[in-house]
């Protein structure tokens, strides 16, 4: 009597832990896979559609000066 009441009480509980914790868990993980990689498609669509961009190039040199100073590194011993 005892040991079938120890049975029922322990299914329960595993019951209980299955679909409160584990289904729950699962379900949101594949939810999140598959939200990640709708992102990554559209990542990667969104990246074919750019027109490639031209390499930087530095700008001209101005005739006006800073007078910001370049100091020489010098190694202490």
């Amino acid at each position: 009597m005892i040991e079938d009441l120890f049975w029922c009480l322990a299914i329960y509980l595993l019951y209980r832990f299955i679909f409160e914790l584990v289904i729950p868990i699962a379900k949101t993980v594949s939810k999140m896979k598959t939200t990640i990689s709708q992102m990554n498609e559209q990542q990667q669509q969104f990246t074919k559609t750019q027109t490639p961009q031209q390499p930087n190039v530095p700008p001209k040199s101005s005739t006006t000066t800073t007078n910001d100073e370049y100091i020489d590194f010098e190694e202490i011993k």
